[in-house]
């Protein structure tokens, strides 16, 4: 991953998290007004720095091995309005202000190809 910039995390978040193998956690975004869920991403420590600094989120793609800030290319950008770490710290919860969609697809949320049959 790119190396970190001057700044890192604050110690208080960062001794609060959990990482996978890849230093890695579940990054879950969701309207801060209407409690839809959009999608979930993956972030590390200066993605998560990048973003509380800056209130535009900020993920780490696996796919491309680098940093992207939301709308950057779309223009569906993410503004954040509060993050908060689960009880494991090892998901962050990103409630933001999305404009236009927030899957790669365009579509409005990721959570729309369908419900899964129960039973």
């Amino acid at each position: 991953m790119d190396g970190m910039t001057d700044a890192a995390l604050a110690p208080a978040i960062a001794d609060r998290l959990k990482r996978d193998e890849h230093g890695l956690f579940a990054a879950i975004a969701q309207q801060y007004d209407t409690g839809e869920v959009l999608m979930l991403a993956w972030m590390d420590d200066e993605a998560l720095r990048r973003t509380l600094a800056t209130g535009r989120v900020t993920y780490w793609s696996r796919s491309r091995q680098e940093y992207w800030t939301k709308g950057d290319t779309s223009g569906n950008v993410q503004i954040l309005k509060s993050a908060a770490l689960d009880c494991d710290g090892d998901a962050v919860l990103l409630k933001v202000d999305q404009a236009g969609g927030a899957c790669h697809t365009g579509d409005r949320t990721c959570f729309d190809a369908g419900s899964l049959p129960l039973g």
